[in-house]
């Protein structure tokens, strides 16, 4: 009997340490989103932010990634850093109310940047550089739709915006935040709202992760103080 006791014990144990295993991965599946980097920059001003990509497939490779920037609020300059391995299209779009910049007349901005032609493989990522400005004053965040397309032809696009009082999307649009000039804090503006979604989404992942890590934590507690109690017994 303390035979079979001991190896339905060691059985549990696997499954336990699987589980624990599973979980943390899980957490780190989660947070695998295409993102702007850094997250904040200065109203009016220019800066370089780099579109983190990673490859969330274990049979493809990403090989084209697709970002579009907003036409309601256009930014004048727009310019990439060449990534080797990969070819770059940039595209623009006439504005419906030409902006003022330097004392010149814009009619059109970039409105999309397509990568392709190289590939991002299991477990790697890639960033993507692109400088940009001036950034609008009248915002205080700016969402990149964007998309990224794996070997085979699937296409997931990262376009779904945050909603007040809700968890974060399963495919969340790439957020910059606008500070004020001079300042480090997001700046208060129409979409000031968003701000404490975006935080509250951001703490309600790391506490499932730590909740998760928690549990696994507990189960092999759990099974480490059954297997104490089994070479008690035997003692």
């Amino acid at each position: 009997m303390s035979s079979r006791f001991s190896s339905g014990m060691s059985r549990f144990a696997a499954v336990a340490a699987l589980a624990s295993v599973s979980v943390v991965g899980l957490a780190g599946v989660a947070s695998a989103h295409v993102t702007v980097n850094p997250g904040t920059a200065e109203q009016g001003g220019f800066t370089k932010v780099a579109f983190r990509v990673p490859n969330e497939r274990d049979d493809a490779g990403t090989t084209k990634v697709q970002v579009d920037l907003p036409v309601d609020h256009p930014i004048a300059f727009v310019s990439v850093r060449p990534v080797p391995g990969w070819s770059v299209k940039v595209e623009k779009s006439r504005l419906k109310t030409p902006i003022n910049v330097h004392g010149a007349n814009l009619t059109e901005a970039v409105s999309r940047i397509t990568w392709s032609g190289g590939k991002i493989d299991k477990g790697q990522f890639q960033e993507f550089d692109v400088s940009m400005g001036p950034l609008p004053t009248d915002v205080d965040q700016l969402a990149f739709k964007a998309e990224q397309t794996y070997e085979g032809g699937e296409v997931v696009k990262w376009d779904q915006p945050a909603e007040p009082g809700k968890e974060e999307p399963e495919h969340p649009a790439p957020v910059l935040k606008l500070a004020a000039k001079g300042s480090t804090e997001p700046a208060r503006g129409l979409a000031a709202a968003a701000r404490p979604v975006a935080a509250s989404s951001a703490d309600d992942g790391t506490a499932r992760m730590l909740g998760g890590i928690g549990i696994a934590i507990g189960v092999l507690g759990l099974v480490v103080g059954a297997l104490g109690l089994v070479r008690g017994r035997r003692a």
